[in-house]
């Protein structure tokens, strides 16, 4: 049995031994076990949920509102981990919708604190001790200084030095998965969007790019990174911008240049390869990997957190069809969500899409995103949750050929 914490609105965080822990997948509450939780793993950060009931087990076993006035403590996990659990809550004072984060349930045994999740991959470069080191800020200057017109480089030292972002950092460290935004108009409209939202709802945490670079900025930035750099890796599509595949013409005239300079390195987008015209283009360009993102391999779900304008999720598995037919090497980049992709018929859907388009990875990555957003979507799953756990061991026995991870590789 796992213990209830809480925080105060200070930021303390407390162990209560007369009530048990719960947590959520999907729209139920469940009480963990030991194969979803782990201790606090290196890199974790606790946070505080506000203006929200948790909900625990008392002794007798009922699942009740916790009785005091207190913070829901939930945790945000480092890379390489995938979380088991919501955390149990409800929001029956209509709060404001929560900043988009990974939110993912704590708990406690034997005063040692826990969180629902498993360790799903390792690779010590996404390690935050090799982020925000005390050069960064000059290798920011230094790089700005080599390519002094460069819109990329300066939109990217904004994103290493006040979003934090890593990829946007590995460009001035030369090293690793760089990324190289070059579109500011998407043609989804996700939930979930990290850099642009409507203004009634939760706050983006990033701001979009606001142009289009050229060629010339492109491939001499990504020629760069790629001839030299260690492991390196060069991404269109980052967290600050739209989707990438709308820039295809731009970006298969780059690709070509840089491939003409460097044959080093690989080339990656990250997309959710609805344009499926644009995504040919890149083939034929030739890059290397596409990594495809969705939340689900249903129509009902998949549309309900997407929310694509133009095109639909056929048109996904003709471009994932498409690449790897002419060698691209796929991942899909799963937005998991507890209670949703563990779901027995969402689990069989995707099964079926990736053997029919011979995808070769799976990343799985928590979702980001207020568990409040998601409730039209849940209504959606129609069977039932096996657990995180279970889903993972599916996805093995089933797909032995396919990766499953959460990180883009080197291909070079």
């Amino acid at each position: 049995m796992y213990h209830f914490v809480y925080a105060d609105e200070e930021g303390n965080g407390y162990i209560d031994e007369d009530y048990f822990a719960l947590g959520r997948l999907g729209n139920h509450f469940v009480e963990p076990v030991a194969e979803e939780l782990i201790p606090l793993p290196e890199g974790v950060s606790l946070t505080m949920i506000p203006d929200r009931s948790a909900i625990a087990m008392n002794s007798q076993g009922e699942f009740v509102r916790y009785d005091k006035k207190v913070w829901v403590m939930g945790a945000l996990l480092p890379q390489g981990y995938t979380r088991t659990l919501l955390p149990a809550f409800v929001n029956d004072t209509k709060a404001k919708m929560l900043p988009l984060f990974g939110y993912t349930a704590v708990c406690a045994k034997d005063g040692e604190l826990y969180v629902a999740a498993v360790a799903t991959d390792e690779d010590y470069k996404w390690n935050p001790e090799f982020y925000h080191t005390d050069d960064l800020a000059q290798k920011v200057a230094a790089l700005k200084k080599k390519f002094p017109h460069n819109r990329i480089v300066e939109q990217l030292g904004h994103c290493a030095l006040t979003y934090g972002c890593f990829t946007a950092q590995n460009i001035f460290y030369h090293r690793w998965e760089g990324g190289i935004p070059v579109s500011p108009s998407c043609n989804a409209q996700c939930l979930g969007c990290i850099s642009l939202q409507p203004s009634e709802c939760c706050p983006s945490p990033q701001q979009r790019l606001s142009f289009v670079p050229t060629v010339t900025e492109i491939v001499e930035l990504a020629a760069y990174h790629l001839s030299d750099g260690e492991d390196a890796i060069i991404s269109f599509g980052q967290g600050c911008e739209g989707d990438p595949s709308l820039q295809a013409d731009l970006v298969s005239q780059a690709i070509k240049k840089i491939r003409q300079k460097t044959t080093n390195g690989t080339i990656n987008m990250n997309t959710n390869a609805g344009y499926t015209i644009g995504i040919e283009k890149l083939v034929q360009a030739g890059i290397d990997s596409l990594r495809v993102s969705l939340n689900s391999a249903t129509e009902e779900i998949y549309n309900a957190y997407y929310r694509p304008k133009n095109y639909h999720l056929a048109d996904v598995r003709r471009s994932l069809k498409l690449a790897a037919q002419h060698g691209v090497y796929t991942y899909l980049n799963l937005l998991m969500l507890p209670g949703v992709n563990d779901c027995e018929s969402e689990i069989e859907s995707l099964l079926t899409l990736v053997t029919e388009n011979d995808v070769k990875a799976i990343q799985i990555r928590n979702l980001n995103i207020d568990p409040e957003l998601m409730t039209e979507i849940l209504h959606h799953c129609n069977s039932e949750a096996l657990g995180v756990p279970q889903f993972l061991e599916i996805l093995t026995q089933e797909l032995p050929q396919v990766a499953i991870g959460n990180y883009t590789k080197p291909l070079k």
